[in-house]
């Protein structure tokens, strides 16, 4: 991924917090010479050896998990809030452009076979989204028999990550005034995206100006 100096996140604890809030990415391997893709939920995941993985599955049906026996490496894009930033918020000439957050996890796949290990997978993906529900959802309280045969629908799979690149480009090249302006103007959409963005543009104002 492209990233100006301006625009690269770093902090390890940062990175991990927006993949996690921003879970439904788009998976991408190569079938031969041909790049294909899958819009799937992920769970970034550690051992206690300090290593990163992200655990997800596919229907059996989507070729694409056959492509994890002989890709060495896959992409897996997370995306966040995006507005667009008209030149008309600036006090200059300038040219319209987009702010956005996203991260790219680069690893290398596995697919998982084991029985136990896939439950378990399940069902801590399932405990994060039913978490906080006055009566959750669990697999355990499910016939065995249906899991089963729900199980045997779906391939899983586990991603060793091996780099994480991340982009927040939130007007970081801005001078002070532009860069208020822009948060006062996205403050003012009624698209939900726009207000996230100025959200992150706002939290980021001290460590930019300084106050």
């Amino acid at each position: 991924m492209y990233i100006p100096k301006y625009y690269r996140v770093t902090g390890e604890e940062t990175i991990e917090q927006f993949i996690r809030q921003n879970s439904f990415a788009t998976l991408v391997s190569c079938d031969q010479q041909l790049p294909v893709a899958t819009h799937v939920p992920l769970e970034l995941v550690e051992d206690e050896h300090g290593n990163r993985f992200l655990n997800g599955h596919v229907a059996r049906a989507n070729k694409q998990w056959r492509t994890f026996e002989t890709n060495d490496e896959v992409l897996a894009i997370f995306a966040g809030p995006h507005a667009y930033v008209s030149a008309r918020w600036y006090d200059h000439v300038n040219v319209p452009t987009w702010n956005y957050m996203a991260a790219h996890v680069y690893g290398k796949p596995r697919l998982v076979t084991g029985h136990d290990e896939l439950y378990a997978m399940l069902k801590q993906l399932v405990d994060k989204y039913e978490a906080g529900a006055e009566n959750p959802y669990k697999l355990e309280n499910l016939p065995k028999d249906f899991v089963e045969k729900e199980m045997k629908g779906i391939v899983g799979f586990q991603i060793k990550i091996n780099r994480i690149e991340a982009k927040f480009k939130l007007s970081q090249n801005r001078r002070q005034p532009d860069y208020d302006d822009v948060i006062a103007e996205l403050q003012k959409s009624g698209e939900a995206n726009a207000r996230e963005v100025a959200k992150a543009m706002a939290q980021n104002h001290s460590a930019l100006y300084g106050k």
